[in-house]
């Protein structure tokens, strides 16, 4: 199972940085900016329930296809609830592992996003609990260089 290294998410100050508040193009290049007016509060937009608001580090591979890798910073509220595809926390039998969840009538599975891992089905005799569900996802590109 994937381990996760879980921190409070810390809300009482504002981190405001610079935004680019007409966008990036991702399509045809446009002038560039001559200033940024506005800035963007990381904890307002990515925190909505800051008392039940995780930050979980991802640890292993079983989530790469879902675009989760190795050192992923994961925004983890355990106030929404979960629903069927939803990327959840769970504890299963007392370890923590990041999964897509699959919630059919017959009972719940969860599914990796690696094809090398297999599923989980959670049985009645599994100490189970959706701790929470994943609502953003942030992400290191120039990894060696920072």
């Amino acid at each position: 199972m994937s381990e996760l290294i879980l921190y409070n998410a810390e809300t009482l100050m504002a981190l405001e940085l610079p935004f680019a508040d007409e966008g990036v193009r991702a399509g045809f290049p446009s002038p560039a900016q001559s200033y940024m007016e506005n800035a963007i509060d990381l904890n307002r937009d990515l925190v909505h329930h800051p008392e039940s608001t995780f930050y979980a580090r991802v640890v292993g591979d079983s989530m790469i296809d879902a675009d989760l890798h190795e050192g992923d910073i994961l925004v983890v509220d355990r106030s929404v609830e979960a629903q069927d595809g939803d990327i959840a926390v769970c504890v299963v039998d007392g370890e923590f592992t990041v999964k897509r969840l699959s919630v059919k009538a017959d009972g719940i599975v969860l599914v990796p996003a690696n094809a090398d891992y297999q599923p989980i089905r959670v049985g009645e005799a599994d100490r189970f609990e959706v701790w929470g569900v994943v609502t953003y996802v942030i992400k290191r590109y120039a990894a060696e260089r920072l």
